[in-house]
């Protein structure tokens, strides 16, 4: 366990958590327009902006939701960098270019910035994760979807009208293929290092 104290600004990631209305405006009111301003100033648009904030709050509440994310600095910084970071990929893929990122204001010891590296990896590897579980058979697909929204394994084979012993098979198969899709990426093992 961390011995790092929690930020005050914790209450926006728990608001997010618990879709408070109220948190999710004032994030929108306070955070937001800083975004649009830089990706304005760095070749983009108020509608690629507002991609970009909304792609990083799912990736913020899936990081909460999934490993307890836990703000141990400002959620300003924090937010800030998740957004550049996923703009500055965003250029990078567009452009074919290699973009560096000046972190002029950061240092490499501060914790927004340690943190937005966090998230932004969960984020990429959940990104994996899809794109490889996209590349699997109807069947596998759906017998996996089952079993993230069920808890047995009796329920998904009634589901989908097979047997419990097919079920369970079929499941540990569709589990080795994704995750032999998953390790021969080569985004694997950018994401591992």
């Amino acid at each position: 366990m961390s011995d790092k104290k929690i930020h005050e600004d914790q209450k926006y990631i728990d608001g997010l958590l618990k879709n408070n209305s109220f948190i999710i405006q004032a994030i929108y009111d306070k955070f937001v327009p800083k975004v649009i301003n830089y990706i304005k100033q760095n070749s983009g648009n108020s509608d690629q902006a507002q991609d970009v904030i909304q792609d990083t709050l799912v990736t913020i509440y899936n990081q909460a939701s999934e490993k307890g994310l836990q703000l141990t600095c400002p959620f300003d910084a924090y937010f800030f960098l998740l957004c550049k970071r996923k703009w500055l990929n965003v250029l990078k893929k567009t452009s074919n270019k290699e973009v560096t990122i000046n972190e002029e204001v950061l240092s490499k010891g501060d914790e927004a910035l340690e943190l937005a590296f966090e998230t932004s990896v969960f984020g990429e590897k959940q990104a994996l994760f899809a794109e490889m579980f996209e590349k699997m058979g109807d069947a596998c697909k759906d017998l996996l979807k089952a079993t993230f929204k069920m808890k047995s394994m009796e329920d998904v084979a009634k589901s989908l009208n097979i047997t419990y012993a097919y079920a369970r098979k079929k499941k540990s198969l569709c589990i080795g293929k994704l995750t032999e899709l998953v390790r021969e990426s080569p985004k694997f093992n950018q994401l591992k290092n």
